[in-house]
């Protein structure tokens, strides 16, 4: 309670922005940048008093201001203010301070229902796709440094309370092939992991029933879980410290302008509608127009909704008619006691079942969830309250089953909340779209966003301000696949 107290708090501010300059000639520059693009087919916690002092010192800073306006113009407006958008704004003034001027766009700043306020925080490097594994030992070196990255003049070091606990993977004879491919690419990737045999698997975790278990995977290093709202805080901090410009406000459509644009396929220039504004709802019911040269889609589990105000899905043929593939699916979070389980030794178990648990502080309190078996029902979207029955009866004789100790325990308490669920093939979208080269985004990363917020941020700033992914290429996770009809699946959607 008192960490939802604090960030509300926090972020119930604005911040200041250095003065808006005009776009002027950045503008006609990343209008012609963008026109070369060829259009193609193809938790832990903190303690009170640490709380008390942050509070203190954001409270006296100048960085918060209450009464900032939506500005008329700017280079880049981010749609999004949750843990990719704000990793996005911070990449892209921190890359060039004084080059482009940014705006984010949040629409509620308590972040009551935000997918990366309510996620259990775990990051991993436990992944099919080398590109997934890639952004996860990315992000793991920027929890490392994240005082180099994030510090703010005057306050204190940010801190997210990072636990250095690896996530264990267990399977069944039917996926063992499956796993030992998974760690085959994750160790040529320089993850730390160990393959483990189900022997090596009751040595090292006696506490835990491994009959039906023919291997596990288990992570040595880089993983383990954070507290999302200080990640959150953190980021917004930061980004407002260099500049980004952070409005309170709901996106509620686009305009547009004909421009002559050169197409690959005739050859010759042609007329076609360029976003050049968006339009935001401020609190008090205004609707202001934000000119832009480049727009960014960080809504999460709503981006799909921002895509069709921009018209992308809404034709009957042609690149407009591919709709962007991203729906919010709603996910159970339970807390649960026992005291005389497995604690300290307790790794992010993942069952083959598909039911997860850690542990949750020191004091016998754990975190578990899963999603719903395949053929079953989603659950309703605008839910907001978790299911107990699904726990009673889903989650709870599994880990029954594979810990013998959470026979006895005692269910505390249960959130919910939604995955960006790419339900085209479960993986992440970045870049812009082939048709509104100006519009780009990056959502539908079904579940492992928070984790991987730290390297989409920096990779849609390269690719938005460089033209090319330099540090990961993600080039394979584009929109042009959604056309083109090649999924790029990832076996180890939790």
């Amino acid at each position: 309670m008192t960490l939802r107290l604090f960030c509300s708090a926090a972020n119930a501010g604005r911040f200041k922005s250095s003065n808006l300059p005009g776009l002027g000639n950045k503008i006609t520059f990343i209008k012609s940048h963008l026109h070369k693009r060829q259009l193609t087919s193809g938790s832990g916690g903190t303690t009170d008093d640490n709380l008390k002092s942050i509070f203190e010192k954001l409270k006296n800073t100048r960085l918060i201001n209450s009464a900032l306006e939506v500005p008329h113009e700017s280079d880049i407006v981010i749609i999004g203010g949750g843990a990719i958008g704000m990793s996005s704004a911070f990449w892209m003034k921190q890359n060039n301070p004084a080059g482009y001027s940014v705006t984010l766009i949040e629409k509620d700043p308590t972040y009551s229902k935000a997918s990366t306020t309510l996620s259990v925080g775990g990051i991993r490097q436990q992944f099919g796709l080398k590109e997934n594994i890639q952004m996860s030992l990315f992000s793991a070196e920027f929890f490392r440094r994240i005082k180099e990255h994030l510090s703010v003049l005057s306050l204190d070091p940010p801190d997210v309370c990072f636990n250095h606990q690896g996530y264990l993977f267990l399977a069944t004879k039917e996926g063992e092939q499956q796993l030992k491919e998974n760690y085959e690419t994750q160790i040529s990737l320089g993850a730390k992991v160990d393959y483990m045999s189900r022997d090596q698997l009751k040595l090292k975790f006696p506490w835990m029933n491994v009959d039906d278990v023919e291997a596990g995977c288990y992570g040595i290093q880089n993983e383990g879980w954070f507290d999302p709202w200080l990640l959150l805080a953190s980021l917004k901090v930061k980004a407002a410290s260099l500049g980004v410009n952070l409005v309170t406000g709901e996106v509620v459509g686009f305009e547009t302008e004909a421009t002559k644009i050169n197409s690959p396929v005739t050859q010759s220039y042609e007329q076609r509608p360029l976003l050049r504004s968006v339009k935001v709802k401020t609190p008090n019911g205004k609707v202001h127009d934000l000119k832009f040269a480049m727009v960014l889609n960080c809504a999460g589990a709503w981006s799909s909704e921002i895509a069709k105000m921009a018209g992308i899905g809404v034709e009957k043929e042609g690149p407009l008619s591919f709709a962007l593939p991203v729906e919010p699916r709603l996910r159970y979070v339970y807390v649960f006691h026992c005291p005389d389980g497995p604690g300290l030794q307790t790794p992010m178990l993942i069952d083959p079942s598909g039911v997860y648990v850690r542990r949750e502080g020191l004091g016998g309190m754990y975190v578990c969830g899963a999603s719903p078996p395949q053929g079953e029902p989603e659950p309703d979207p605008n839910q907001t309250v978790a299911d107990e029955e699904f726990f009673k009866n889903h989650i709870w004789p599994a880990l029954a089953r594979r810990v013998p100790a959470f026979e006895c325990l005692k269910l505390t308490g249960s959130w919910c909340g939604h995955y960006d669920y790419n339900y085209f093939d479960g993986n992440l979208i970045i870049g812009n779209h082939p048709y509104h080269r100006n519009f780009f985004m990056a959502t539908g990363c079904t579940g492992h966003g928070i984790q991987h917020s730290p390297a989409i941020g920096h990779a849609i700033m390269e690719y938005m301000l460089r033209d090319d992914y330099v540090t990961i290429d993600l080039s394979r996770m584009s929109f042009d696949r959604i056309m083109d009809g090649g999924k790029l699946m990832e076996p180890l959607i939790v």
